[in-house]
């Protein structure tokens, strides 16, 4: 008689466990019927990734895999062996000039670039490393950048090429690269010695790191006689300097002009673009100039 009472006991039991290891398996892995009409919910930690911090989209459009690229612009101009701005196309304006600001950020180059962006006038800023060492010329730099101007290099310590050893023209080049991507996120893709003084070396370089190499045509505001915004202005937009023995006009289609970043330049610098203007030259874009990359 125990012995059926243990065996009714041990059944009841093992009914009991059963039933809870039922219960279990339907919490743990069974759709239930809520869940099956229930919609996950949306997604939304990445809803703004294409917007920037001002509300403002990214110009991007899908690549053939469905992902976002950038815009290309399909250039319209490249830099002549005078470094001279020429039309890639025969259908393309000729009357161009390009606007080039050497020596940045040395004090004035903020104000000159808002002066640009409210003409709507383009410009390279060739930018030097030692005018790069406080966090306020870096965040100067940073804002040119952010208004749309192209960012060239003029090398680290502006020094004479010819009379440095190709390991000092390399850290020249390629040092000031790696700052200007390190504060803009982008490298240089313009290049500009000072004095316009290349060696073989250089224009290698400048070629493997994808920068486009160019001097320019004219410019007048580092001579003493020029130094004045009125006269500068008359210089940069007849093209002629008859207080530095250039009395006839250098001032022609695809010129690439030469100025810098100082006092008297930026004071000039409207009344040079629209002197340029009245003479019918259009002011490059130097985002339609052709890069190596």
């Amino acid at each position: 008689m125990k012995n059926i009472i243990w065996v009714l006991f041990a059944t009841a039991l093992l009914m009991t466990a059963c039933a809870e290891e039922t219960t279990d398996k339907g919490k743990a892995g069974e759709v239930t019927d809520k869940e099956r009409t229930e919609e996950p919910a949306e997604d939304t930690s990445n809803a703004n990734k294409n917007e920037s911090e001002d509300g403002n989209k990214e110009r991007k459009q899908p690549n053939q895999n469905g992902t976002a690229q950038e815009e290309v612009i399909e250039p319209e101009y490249k830099i002549d062996e005078n470094s001279s701005v020429v039309p890639i196309n025969k259908e393309g304006n000729e009357k161009v000039v390009l606007l080039t600001i050497d020596d940045v950020p040395d004090g004035h180059a903020l104000n000159m670039a808002k002066t640009l962006k409210n003409l709507n006038a383009g410009a390279i800023f060739f930018v030097n490393g030692h005018f790069l060492e406080t966090s306020e010329d870096k965040e100067t730099l940073r804002q040119i950048h952010d208004m749309g101007f192209e960012i060239g290099n003029h090398t680290y310590n502006h020094v004479y090429l010819p009379d440095a050893s190709t390991k000092e023209q390399e850290e020249e080049i390629v040092g000031l690269n790696d700052k200007i991507e390190d504060i803009i996120g982008k490298r240089p893709q313009f290049f500009r010695a000072p004095n316009g003084a290349n060696t073989d070396f250089t224009k290698q370089l400048a070629k493997e790191e994808e920068m486009v190499t160019m001097n320019w045509t004219y410019g007048y505001d580092y001579f003493e006689p020029y130094m004045d915004a009125e006269k500068l202005t008359k210089a940069m937009v007849t093209g002629k300097g008859p207080e530095v023995d250039v009395p006839y006009s250098l001032l022609k289609p695809g010129a690439n002009l030469l100025m810098h970043d100082r006092e008297w330049t930026a004071k000039a610098l409207e009344d040079i673009v629209a002197g340029l203007r009245d003479k019918g030259y259009e002011i490059v874009d130097p985002d339609s100039i052709q890069t190596i990359d």
